[in-house]
């Protein structure tokens, strides 16, 4: 069941002292407008980090085991810092990975999924995400910004950029234990071959 937003802001009104395992984004959105809203998602803002993969470093970009292909390291990305009030410029077909400004933290009974807002994408901008999010995550949200339009487009932190909806699974002790836990800036994660993988290029059974 996906929460509105007027159970949202319940939640995020939730006094540390009555539930300790509680949804938290900080920092925190304006409560009586988002239960008001009538929407099913609460809106979520761009952060002031960016990755952006390096053009002219790799013939190309190989998903293998080593360690300039998996790693998010200076070789194959570069970081930069946006401050508030100035802006990230995204040319078209260009790719970056940004983050949100908001930190999250989800409790063991709650998963979520994020959208970007069709405003954006009417410019052309699109934002896409490793969608889901998953009970017990807690960090700020990668969010992989894509211009598919023919101009360039100026986007500034602060901005609200995508859309977060919530829905109830069932209670469980365990929770997200990915990579990208407790992160505050966008990474690239790791793109492994796993056992089957190996096998199959050798040309051995599964």
């Amino acid at each position: 069941m996906i929460l509105k937003s007027d159970e949202i802001a319940n939640l995020l009104k939730s006094p540390p002292e009555k539930h300790k395992d509680r949804l938290i984004i900080r920092p925190l959105p304006d409560l009586d407008k988002l239960e008001k809203s009538g929407a099913a998602s609460v809106d979520l803002r761009l952060g002031t980090w960016f990755v952006s993969l390096r053009h002219t470093r790799f013939p190309a970009l190989r998903i293998d085991d080593t360690a300039e292909a998996i790693g998010n390291n200076s070789r194959l990305s570069r970081t930069q810092f946006v401050a508030f009030g100035k802006e990230f410029f995204l040319q078209p077909r260009g790719f970056v990975l940004g983050v949100t400004l908001e930190w999250v933290r989800f409790p063991t009974n709650l998963a979520g999924y994020v959208i970007g807002k069709s405003s954006w994408g009417r410019r052309g901008l699109i934002i896409a995400t490793a969608a889901g999010v998953h009970p017990g995550f807690t960090g700020c949200l990668t969010l992989e910004l894509t211009n598919v339009g023919e101009i360039p487009i100026a986007i500034k932190p602060g901005i609200p950029i995508c859309q977060l909806f919530l829905h109830k699974t069932t209670q469980t002790d365990l929770v997200d234990k990915s990579t990208f836990v407790g992160l505050h800036q966008p990474a690239l994660g790791k793109v492994e071959l796993d056992e089957i993988s190996r096998k199959l290029a050798k040309g051995q059974p599964v």
